[in-house]
């Protein structure tokens, strides 16, 4: 499996086979079943995620318990509570298992000393962070500039595979929408 981590890898960075045995020590694979957790919210978060096989969802509960789902994501995303991850702070956020799912995990010691021994990771995350951040900021502008309908076609353009996967329901709360609302839009 981890094969996929050096394709996703050598997509931004080129690797040695020694180099890429130095990342992939970093590495532990672990499996989930779906509706399983890998994160809950006021846990500490041990791992940051790379997505084997699967597909998962972050999510937010509010004060009101009413829960809006951050994101998805699919094979060859990487998903965690970020700032939990990165600061090392308790969760925020939950993430589980939509499907049953493989991950790649790396905790932040490793984390921190694969990009101290390999400045090509420490450009690899730079670059997966910097786009992470672009997506972050244009589905910000999507929600304040366009209608649910047209955040509805956006996610259908840009992720059609996702749309197949994931149920009307959990596509909703995504969106912002009802799931009546959400059922007037797709066929």
């Amino acid at each position: 499996m981890h094969y996929k981590l050096r394709e996703h890898i050598e997509k931004i960075v080129p690797l040695s086979d020694a180099e890429f045995e130095f990342v992939s020590q970093h590495f532990t694979l672990k499996r989930f079943k779906k509706h399983q957790f890998l994160i809950q919210e006021g846990e500490d978060v041990k791992y940051n995620y790379f997505v084997l096989s699967g597909l998962l969802k972050l999510v937010f509960t509010d004060d009101m318990a009413k829960q809006h789902i951050v994101s998805f994501a699919l094979e060859d995303w990487w998903e965690s509570d970020f700032y939990a991850f990165y600061t090392q702070h308790k969760a925020t956020m939950s993430l589980e298992c939509i499907e049953d799912t493989e991950v790649l995990c790396i905790t932040f010691a490793d984390y921190k000393n694969l990009c101290g021994g390999l400045q090509k990771m420490e450009r690899f995350f730079l670059e997966k962070a910097t786009f992470g951040f672009i997506a972050a900021q244009r589905r910000i502008v999507s929600w304040l500039s366009s209608s649910a309908r047209q955040r509805y076609e956006q996610l259908l353009k840009q992720s059609p595979a996702l749309v197949q996967r994931v149920p009307k329901s959990m596509l909703a709360a995504y969106l912002g929408v009802s799931r009546e609302t959400l059922s007037r839009f797709s066929p």
